[in-house]
């Protein structure tokens, strides 16, 4: 794979799950404020080939909105209640009628992905528990920060033409904790890597990313296939942590086959605002969690710029 893999972000997504402010389980987002989410964002669905995200139809609705959609609801999770406190966390997919879903297809080399991340959007684990004969899910598990947290839970239900469903719930972790203040950040050293962002996003319009991997000054070329691709990218919108689940464009890598230093990405936010960045990506067995912190800007912002610019230019300045 070369460095031109692409990932879709913001717009091109195994699941987009624009979620209720955080606060109360279950808490829904006006629906007038959903239809602005909306307007002129493109998405892929969670169970949708890797094409060009730039050319996908304009959304029409959006997924994860609140504990239930498309027929079935998350279960309230059982977790321990304080940090340091080993045990499960635990949950079920159920259908409105109180059934239990437990028939799921694959998707991404998983029956279901499991985002926990913490109001602040600090504390992010991407994990994938496994599932009991009765429909529970299950992971060992242990809080390691207190705090209010969200949980989404990423799938695609068994059926012909079914489709992507992500369900969140909220986590209330005992304790005492000071929330972790963000500033925009491109670069990330974790494990001993580098890992940069570069490129700009602007509501509303298509826009490209890059991502560049590596290690004691040397570029990283062995990005190794990760959920059936060389990049895994979970976006979160602050302040409500809108979240966006995606996926590298391409085909699905080859057993053996490996990617970098760069990474591309076919991007747009569907709105302007401060974008939470984790980029998961696997080097010699291990998986690694990148994080970046990027500001996007109105979209009507950068056409009076752009109108300036050209100004300047016909004036021959």
């Amino acid at each position: 794979m070369n460095a031109g893999a692409r990932l879709g972000l913001f717009t091109g997504g195994l699941v987009v799950a624009f979620g209720a402010a955080f606060g109360l389980a279950g808490l829904l987002v006006p629906q007038s404020l959903v239809a602005g989410w909306t307007e002129g964002d493109t998405v892929r669905s969670h169970d949708e080939g890797h094409s060009d995200s730039k050319t996908q139809p304009a959304v029409t609705s959006l997924k994860g909105l609140s504990l239930s959609d498309g027929g079935m609801v998350l279960s309230p999770v059982s977790a321990p209640h304080a940090t340091d406190e080993e045990g499960n966390l635990s949950f079920r997919v159920e259908e409105t009628d109180g059934s239990i879903v437990t028939e799921f297809a694959e998707a991404h080399d998983k029956k279901l992905h499991l985002i926990i991340v913490r109001s602040d959007g600090s504390e992010f684990r991407h994990v994938h528990p496994t599932m009991d004969a009765d429909g529970t899910w299950t992971i060992p598990w242990t809080w390691h920060e207190a705090g209010s947290y969200r949980a989404f839970a990423d799938f695609t239900p068994e059926g012909e033409d079914a489709t992507g469903v992500t369900l969140t719930q909220t986590i209330h972790v005992d304790g005492a904790f000071a929330s972790v203040p963000t500033e925009a950040s491109r670069v990330d050293v974790v494990d001993g890597f580098t890992v940069e962002l570069d490129g700009e996003l602007v509501a509303g319009s298509a826009g490209d990313l890059t991502v560049t991997v590596s290690r004691d000054g040397e570029p990283v070329t062995t990005l190794e296939p990760y959920l059936g691709a060389f990049g895994h990218l979970v976006a979160l919108r602050e302040g409500d942590l809108a979240y966006l689940h995606v996926h590298a464009e391409g085909d699905e890598p080859r057993a053996g086959e490996t990617a970098g230093p760069e990474v591309g990405f076919g991007a747009e936010a569907p709105t302007a605002g401060r974008y939470l960045l984790y980029l998961d990506f696997q080097v010699d067995g291990a998986v690694h969690t990148a994080e970046f912190v990027l500001d996007v800007a109105h979209g009507d912002h950068a056409d009076d710029s752009e109108s300036s610019d050209d100004q300047t230019h016909s004036d021959g300045h």
